[in-house]
């Protein structure tokens, strides 16, 4: 129980405000060595468990983004052809032979984000961001890796771990993962902060905020995420709304309606969901929208 009470006070120093749950689980991930698979919403704080993580721990993080497409190359090594074409002619011109070992060494290797992590003498913080994006091929190769944290490039031999990195692999859930890499990791599923969990992250990252304020827009944010919406506002949305309502001075939203639909595009990113707000505040008022939400 002490180690999860230090992680929570810890994340919370770095502003992340996290449930025993969450906690719970970022210590299984160091006391067994497993990756931890964080699935979730976009916008619910997945890829700032992986920051703050690296920031309680001191340690650098590393991200591999990934994408459709995405290949071993893109996240482990590539040689830097450029320069082995310039070393070459350099040779040529100075009558001097290449040798496959000279051009094949480790002044010409591009670390990609895989091997940087493994080659660190400290452990590192390693995400592995929408995991979801990439296709299967490239899960299948990713589980390799972290299950020896070996790596093997043919033209210089095996290379084993210096150090083995905190992984975190975080998914939108735009696709299935595969069963092998679910049994790999450790599993939490990050969900949009309840009403007291958003006051405590408003007040950590803006405490000079009106208090307020502060309530009102959680509760309203609250109400927002309700609706039938293409897409629910996140933390970092809730913050930005926050930080533009303090910078108009803002104190009340049901004194200050103007200046609440005429900062609504920091909640609300689509026309047909900003249509909904002012039609919902048209409708209701803000007096009533914030007595909806529980």
């Amino acid at each position: 129980q002490e180690k999860i009470r230090n992680i929570i006070d810890g994340l919370a120093n770095c502003h992340y405000i996290a449930d025993q749950e969450l906690a719970t689980a970022l210590t299984l991930v160091e006391m067994l060595e497993r990756p931890l698979l964080i699935e979730g919403e976009a916008g619910v704080g997945k890829t700032s468990i992986a920051a703050a993580l690296a920031c309680v721990k001191g340690a650098e993080l590393i991200r591999i983004q990934c994408y459709e497409g995405i290949d071993s190359a893109s996240a482990l090594y590539e040689w830097n052809y450029p320069r082995q074409l310039m070393h070459i002619k350099l040779n040529e011109q100075q009558s001097e032979s290449t040798s496959e070992s000279d051009i094949y060494s480790e002044r010409f290797l591009l670390e990609r984000p895989l091997l940087k992590a493994i080659r660190q003498e400290k452990p590192p913080v390693l995400l592995i961001d929408e995991i979801d994006r990439s296709d299967e091929a490239f899960e299948a190769f990713l589980l390799e890796i972290l299950s020896e944290f070996t790596v093997t490039i043919p033209e210089l031999g095996k290379i084993n771990a210096r150090s083995i990195p905190i992984v975190i692999l975080t998914s939108n859930g735009t696709r299935e993962l595969s069963d092998a890499l679910r049994r790999r990791c450790l599993f939490h599923f990050a969900d949009y902060p309840s009403y007291s969990r958003e006051i405590l992250i408003l007040s950590s990252y803006l405490p000079d905020i009106d208090e307020t304020l502060l309530k009102q827009v959680a509760r309203f944010v609250q109400t927002v995420r309700e609706w039938d919406i293409s897409k629910r506002p996140g933390i970092a949305e809730t913050l930005d709304w926050a930080r533009a309502l303090s910078g108009f001075d803002v104190d009340s939203l049901v004194s200050s309606e103007s200046a609440v639909t005429s900062t609504l595009s920091c909640l609300l990113k689509t026309p047909d969901d900003q249509q909904i707000g002012f039609q919902q505040i048209q409708d209701h008022g803000m007096d009533s929208l914030l007595a909806s939400s529980g």
